[in-house]
């Protein structure tokens, strides 16, 4: 049987549940990464979000760009990106989004989000 109490967060993609250590191990992997997508003054249009689905389908994790817009209109268009792309969103960072989805065919997936937090002894 599974604890909740321990569920920091969830999305409701495929079942999918995201747990804070999880988003973070995301963010991590995500460091590297340029954006592959930039949402300019059209907002989130049908071809950005095509743009941003195919993305996800090719490399599972991705950064998505907001130019010119407040901080809550980046996190209005991080809950649409959400909701059409069904991905994660894995963290914002000024204008930047980071966007999670797993891959359909098991054989193409890059990314393996660990199950468990690892515990670290810091001496």
């Amino acid at each position: 049987m599974e604890n909740n109490s321990s569920i920091r967060d969830s999305h409701p993609v495929k079942g999918l549940l995201v747990k804070g250590f999880q988003r973070k191990y995301l963010r991590s992997r995500a460091h590297h990464l340029d954006p592959v997508v930039l949402v300019g003054k059209g907002g989130l249009s049908d071809a950005v979000l095509r743009k941003i689905d195919k993305s996800l389908e090719e490399h599972e994790l991705i950064k998505v760009r907001f130019l010119e817009y407040t901080r809550d209109e980046i996190k209005a268009m991080c809950d649409g990106i959400e909701t059409a792309s069904r991905a994660i969103c894995a963290g914002r960072v000024g204008h930047v989004g980071i966007f999670y989805r797993r891959h359909t065919d098991p054989g193409k997936r890059h990314i393996q989000i660990p199950e468990e937090q690892s515990h670290s002894i810091q001496s």
